[in-house]
């Protein structure tokens, strides 16, 4: 039994320094990295390091160890435009980003571009959060993958969720004023009266992106509308003010979110958003499982964040098991591995969709409550699980048309 254990132990020693020997591949992520959204790109960089750490301590990527790089878009579709350029240039394979749908679509359409231009150095996007459906839809491309449920994935599971909270009869709809927010919007009127045509939608509110300082205002109409719950896309800074001006103006409607577990949250809120502030997302703060306990434990230990982005590491535990598959860290032999790749993870078994590049996972409904074992930022608050949606029941078809290369 000991050199059992001993040949494990030499044996990661060995692939651990093959990876460090070998060339890195980079990923790029270009997000926000300063500004009022930096509160959402900071924790994915720190976490895409961290889940880095893990693949390179076991192999990397087909021996060769993964290096994150981090270029701050500030939010504009231009801007990660010129970091796109800036990556391409050093050599970067692979881009990844998840912050703004409107982001992602000059990505999409400047990976195309560039490798339409260059057959045989091509690069892939691999997009984790940019939730726009389109992107899978009608503008779905050989070139991106995406590794979170899109907007309408997700909103098809939450109504899912409240068609059987029969006491909620009106909805009050706020959003941010670009691709995703009306998406959320036309989707939740769209569900609700499908799946609860009783509900009365008493608001439905845009605002613009990453400006409003102050949303009393907000929600004030939200409290003079009589809603008995409120539905918002919104995330970053949008999603920590908006919930913070709630909590102070003394509005007792839940909130029902894409994103309500955003950095801050827990500390601006605390006490008042337990049994209040609902999220759809992937996981959870419940930390069940020992491992992924021990990465929320560890993370916030190294850098200070929560682990939120399950899916990040989800995303590269992908791009290994593709490259030691393919014995290639080739974006185009990358990409075609991926297609239909099946990955079993703490919450169940996701699969690539090969139509359209869009993971098909398992959804949970969580709310806020207090004297967790694992708090969020330090805090004795997290999202507790009350509510899972099975993978096929978030399944929803795809329009894409996919154009392969030869």
């Amino acid at each position: 039994m000991m050199k059992t254990f001993l040949a494990g132990v030499v044996s990661t020693l060995l692939l651990a320094t093959a990876a460090q020997a070998a060339e890195p591949i980079k990923i790029a992520l270009i997000d926000p990295l300063s500004g009022p959204m930096a509160s959402a790109g900071q924790p994915a960089y720190e976490h895409l390091k961290f889940a880095a750490e893990r693949i390179n301590a076991n192999g990397g990527m087909n021996g060769h160890p993964v290096e994150i790089v981090g270029l701050d878009n500030k939010l504009s579709p231009q801007e990660s435009l010129v970091q796109l350029q800036k990556a391409m240039d050093n050599g970067v394979d692979f881009i990844t980003q998840g912050n703004g749908s409107s982001v992602a679509s000059a990505l999409i359409a400047g990976i195309e571009k560039h490798n339409r231009r260059n057959p045989g150095d091509e690069r892939l996007f691999l997009n984790y959060a940019a939730v726009d459906p389109v992107f899978t839809n009608e503008r779905c491309s050989f070139w991106h993958f995406r590794f979170d449920a899109n907007s309408d994935m997700k909103m098809n599971a939450l109504t899912d969720y409240l068609a059987g909270q029969k006491e909620i009869k009106k909805v009050y709809l706020i959003n941010q004023d670009y691709s995703h927010g009306r998406s959320v919007s036309a989707q939740a009127r769209k569900m609700l009266k499908e799946k609860r045509p009783d509900i009365e939608v008493v608001g439905n509110d845009f605002h613009p992106l990453a400006k409003v300082k102050d949303f009393t205002p907000y929600i004030s109409k939200i409290q003079a509308s009589g809603a008995d719950a409120v539905i918002t896309g919104n995330w970053g800074q949008d999603m920590t003010l908006l919930v913070k001006a709630a909590a102070d103006f003394g509005l007792d409607a839940p909130f029902f979110t894409y994103y309500g577990a955003s950095s801050g949250v827990a500390t601006q809120l605390g006490e008042k958003g337990v049994d209040r502030l609902y999220q759809i997302n992937e996981y959870y703060g419940d930390f069940e499982d020992p491992e992924m306990a021990q990465r929320q434990v560890d993370l916030y230990k190294k850098a200070n964040w929560d682990f939120y982005y399950l899916r990040l590491s989800n995303m590269l535990d992908m791009l290994k098991k593709a490259a030691d598959q393919e014995k290639s860290v080739n974006p185009v032999v990358i990409a075609k591995a991926l297609e239909g790749m099946t990955l079993t993870s703490t919450t169940g078994e996701l699969v690539m969709r090969a139509e359209d590049h869009q993971i098909q996972l398992p959804m949970f409904i969580s709310v806020m409550d207090d004297g967790m074992k694992y708090g969020a930022e330090g805090t004795e608050f997290n999202f507790h699980k009350v509510a899972r949606i099975e993978r096929d029941d978030v399944t929803l078809p795809t329009t894409c048309r996919m154009r392969r290369p030869k």
